[in-house]
């Protein structure tokens, strides 16, 4: 088993809130987060495929394919978007890093050329990532 990662970087802002809560407890739970201005970060996004190396063309998948799948699904749809306000999922999910992740993983899986998609590695600051390794 190979296992390719492709790495992207992006920036979005956003803020978190939970409409279920009141006003103090979001400010409690989420600080800063909370801001309804919201706040922005430069993110990193590392995606990886797994699988065998075809004989034939000595890869796992083209690596042209999954930076195209990655501009299509990824920096198309998020980079320098309030994504509160411009990405519809988060109309009604908080988009943490957590749920950014899923996110990514779940506009990825299934569309992929070769390969079976392994991991989806979110940084939102360079000492905070989240990890998806699927379901």
């Amino acid at each position: 088993m190979v296992y390719l990662t492709r790495k992207a970087e992006f920036s979005a802002s956003h803020f978190y809130h939970n409409p279920e809560m009141s006003a103090e407890e979001n400010r409690r739970l989420f600080g800063k987060c909370n801001n309804p201005h919201g706040h922005g970060h430069n993110y990193v996004v590392e995606v990886t495929v797994s699988g065998e190396v075809d004989e034939r063309s000595g890869m796992v998948m083209d690596l042209k394919d999954l930076k195209a799948l990655l501009e299509q699904e990824v920096l198309e749809p998020f980079d320098h978007k309030f994504l509160n306000k411009e990405v519809r999922v988060f109309d009604e999910k908080i988009p943490t890093t957590e749920n950014f992740a899923l996110e990514i993983w779940n506009r990825l899986k299934g569309k992929l050329s070769a390969g079976k998609l392994h991991r989806v590695r979110l940084y939102e600051t360079t000492d905070l990532f989240v990890d998806y390794l699927g379901e």
